[in-house]
Parts: structure tokens; sequence; C-alpha cells
């Protein structure tokens, strides 16, 4: 791989944002994310060679490290505000086409939860693999994830809940989305969720963590 791939790819999994960021404290000084990504593309590297290379691969490596208990979630927070500061180069290349999206991600915190934290990841490293975010924020009804669907025929839903309480919401939520739209595919997540409860609640799909929705996103799109 390019050094400069590797560097920026680095940066990302480390949490580097920008040389001015603090962290991590063995990169004081050092050019981050931000930096590092303009760099490539002045060095006339692909915008998508970038994407695929970098910033997917430095997501993996965070992703990877959580799945497995050596990262938790300020690290994978900080990662996805380092991919986020490299992201803003990238996006224009969407715009013109040059980069395809691989679809859209309709992402929100179910009615009655107010946390986001774990959403906020997830649709960070969703949108640096290549997809189109429309965040919806927190407690959010049915009708609003509808409402994209109607706009948005071919999208994927992803919903949190953080709260046993609101677990329910979320089973009430999957059921009105599967009642009128039984095709669109649907992704849970939250830490009281299991995949047993997926499949209870008649979802398509449940992961602990954002590089397990990411995959199979991904696949979803070959």
């Amino acid at each position: 791989m390019n050094e400069l791939l590797q560097k920026l790819s680095f940066a990302v999994a480390s949490g580097k944002i920008n040389k001015a960021s603090p962290f991590p404290t063995s990169m004081k000084g050092m050019d981050g994310a931000d930096e590092l990504c303009q760099q490539a593309l002045e060095a006339g590297i692909k915008p998508e060679t970038i994407l695929n290379d970098s910033l997917i691969t430095g997501m993996s490596i965070i992703g990877q490290k959580f799945s497995e208990g050596r990262a938790f979630i300020p690290e994978m927070l900080i990662a996805a505000k380092a991919m986020t500061a490299a992201m803003k180069h990238i996006k224009p290349y969407f715009a013109s086409g040059e980069i395809k999206r691989r679809g859209i991600f309709v992402a929100g915190t179910v009615m009655g939860d107010l946390h986001d934290i774990g959403k906020n990841i997830l649709a960070m490293t969703v949108e640096g693999a290549g997809w189109e975010v429309i965040d919806l924020g927190v407690d959010v009804k049915a009708s609003q994830f509808m409402a994209e669907i109607e706009q948005h025929p071919d999208c994927v839903i992803g919903m949190s809940a953080l709260l046993t309480t609101t677990m329910a919401n979320m089973e009430k939520t999957v059921a009105e989305i599967k009642n009128r739209y039984p095709t669109n595919k649907i992704i849970v997540g939250g830490a009281p969720l299991t995949m047993e409860f997926c499949n209870k609640i008649g979802a398509d799909f449940y992961s602990p963590s954002p590089q397990g929705a990411v995959e199979y996103l991904n696949n979803m799109a070959k």
C-alpha cells in the first residue's frame, strides 16, 4: 500500500483527527486524517482508492479491536471523528459522481430513547464505508422512518435502543415498518439487544459493533 495511504489508515484507526488534535499523545504534532487525506488527493491518488484502502481499512481495524474487547466506545468515537475529518475531502467526489454511493442508510434511536452515542458512531462508520446516511436523531417514531422509505424506497433502516424500557418501542416500530414495507431491511443495535431479540421482533440483522453492520450492508450492496 502507498505509504501515504498507510499513514491515513493509521491516523483514522488511532483517532488522530488533525495536526492540532492532542489525541493520541504519541502522535502529538503529527498530521492527522484531515491533512493526510488532502495530501493523498494532491498526490493524485484516486478518491475511491483513499476511501477503500485508508478510511474503510482504518475503521475496520478499530472495529475489529472493539469486537474483541481491545477498544471501547471512546476509541470508536474518536476514530469515527477522524474518519469524518477525512471524509469532508471525499464528499465532493460523491456529489460529482466520481465515486458511487453504495446505498442509503437511515439511522435513528427509537421513540422514547434519547441516547445517541452508539447511533452516531454507527452513522459515521457507515458513511465512511461509502453509504449516504440520513440521521433522524433520537426519539424517532415509526412514521419518521417510513417517511424516509417513501422518499428512498431502497434504503436500509438502522435503529438503536439503549434502554430495556425502549426495546418494546423498537419492537412496535419494526412491526409497523415491516407491515407496510416488508422488503426493506432493518438493522438493530444497542447495549441490551441480542440476536435472539432481533429475530423475535422480525428485524433483519443485529450487530453488537458498527463493523458488523457495515459488513452486512456491504454484502447487500455487492
